[in-house]
């Protein structure tokens, strides 16, 4: 296990990491074809583990988060794909991952139309091992999750603040 910098910059990336594009997911059914990711979905597979991922709902007035998480209370396992790039001014090697998405089941869909592939245990190695392929990048069962409206205090990015709080429920 290891901390990597999140949003995939690919091996190739010739222009700074400002100028890389946002790659914080790559969605399942073009994972194959699309040249951004290609090449790792093919040799650079990994799981990122997560206690949970925060979608938002539109409502009248704004928008609501919601924190989804494991229906069992463990660790979510969330197909993903990473790659070494070397920084052309530094030279410095920067490692950084991306999640890979997919339709949302019926449980996630009436908040988002999107969710993360979550792996089951059994799949783990034939992912890592690139032996699995697209077959493995579907949606999770529906009673695999489960989900609660959290304050929208999730919304304020840059604070520096990694309040452990955020993830409470509170009334919708």
């Amino acid at each position: 296990m290891s901390f990597v910098r999140w949003g995939l910059i690919p091996s190739w990336w010739k222009k700074t990491i400002k100028e890389a594009p946002a790659t914080f997911n790559a969605r399942a059914e073009t994972v194959v074809d699309k040249p951004m990711f290609r090449d790792v979905f093919r040799r650079h597979r990994c799981i990122i583990p997560a206690s949970g991922y925060y979608e938002w709902r539109k409502v009248p007035d704004g928008r609501q988060p919601y924190y989804f998480s494991a229906a069992d209370g463990g660790v979510l396992s969330i197909a993903g794909l990473w790659d070494r790039w070397s920084n052309p001014a530094t030279g410095e090697p920067v490692i950084s991952c991306t999640m890979v998405i997919t339709d949302a089941n019926a449980f996630v869909r009436p908040v988002h139309d999107r969710m993360p592939v979550l792996l089951q245990l059994a799949d783990f190695g034939t992912w890592l091992g690139g032996a699995g392929g697209i077959e493995l990048l579907r949606p999770a069962a529906d009673n695999k999750l489960r989900m609660w409206p959290v304050s929208r205090r999730v919304n304020r990015t840059g604070s520096g603040d990694d309040d452990p709080t955020l993830p409470d429920e509170v009334a919708a």
